[in-house]
């Protein structure tokens, strides 16, 4: 287990800190009952939450997920200089470029989602946008398919919306919960990626959609959909700070196990 997720499971509810996270929002997606609401309509960059519509428009465009897809020059991300394993001429299918995107945050693999999509990244974006309206996220808008723009913004309370419609795709279950994976590059060579968010290998989790990202402008940023106490919970946690987006997560999921009014003690 990630060693913040266990101090976290060893911390005494008797002695709960204030969550980090700056803006949180805990919502019961069963009785729609909200659980916590810390700043649940401010409007955030929300960094890689952003490759969760990436998901969800390239599994409703039903394009081939065989179709192979190069990395090429222009998904080098220039805005911040992040890095990643896939060089420019690498060939992988449309499905691995997913997985990658979504378990392991990979950059490069969303941009080029985006950019094979029917008229290129303009009708990308339009059609991330376009999404985003159709599920009532009102105060959500994106400008590119990766989260590396802060001009990528959301609230706590649209990103439940955009987790409910991602958990209808088996796929978006899937690779946001796959612990590892491992491609095939150039002549031969693998890539072993992990996910990004320790919580998924963790028994005490049960994990239906997934993803994490990091810009400075954004803090460490977490949105889950998680079965707990037999019911299904989202869970987002906007710029929090180092490995307390996970301390956060663990805090939660306690207090709703022992006793949900507890998370008026947060």
């Amino acid at each position: 287990m990630h060693r913040a997720a266990r101090e976290a499971d060893l911390a005494p509810l008797t002695n709960l800190a204030t969550l980090r996270a700056e803006v949180a929002f805990v919502q019961d997606l069963d009785s729609l009952d909200v659980l916590y609401d810390k700043k649940g309509d401010e409007v955030r960059p929300i960094a890689s939450i952003s490759k969760l519509m990436t998901a969800l428009v390239i599994a409703e465009a039903k394009q081939p997920m065989d179709d192979i897809l190069t990395i090429s020059d222009a998904d080098v991300d220039r805005l911040r200089y992040s890095r990643s394993r896939l060089a420019v001429g690498t060939q992988l299918s449309r499905a691995d470029m997913l997985h990658l995107a979504l378990m392991s945050s990979e950059n490069r693999a969303a941009h080029a989602l985006g950019r094979y999509y029917p008229g290129g990244m303009p009708a990308f974006v339009r059609a991330m946008n376009d999404k985003a309206r159709a599920l009532g996220m009102r105060n959500t808008h994106f400008v590119e398919p990766t989260g590396l723009s802060s001009d990528n913004v959301s609230t706590s309370r649209d990103l439940v919306k955009l987790l409910r419609a991602a958990s209808e795709h088996k796929l978006i279950h899937r690779y946001t919960t796959d612990d590892k994976y491992k491609v095939t590059v150039g002549r031969g060579r693998q890539l072993v990626y992990n996910n990004t968010n320790r919580l998924v290998g963790n028994s005490k989790w049960d994990i239906k959609v997934s993803k994490t990202g990091f810009i400075n402008e954004a803090g460490e940023c977490l949105v889950m959909l998680a079965r707990i106490d037999q019911r299904d919970v989202a869970i987002v946690l906007l710029n929090s700070s180092n490995h307390s987006r996970i301390g956060d997560a663990v805090r939660l999921r306690t207090l709703l196990v022992e006793n949900e009014n507890k998370l008026a003690m947060l």
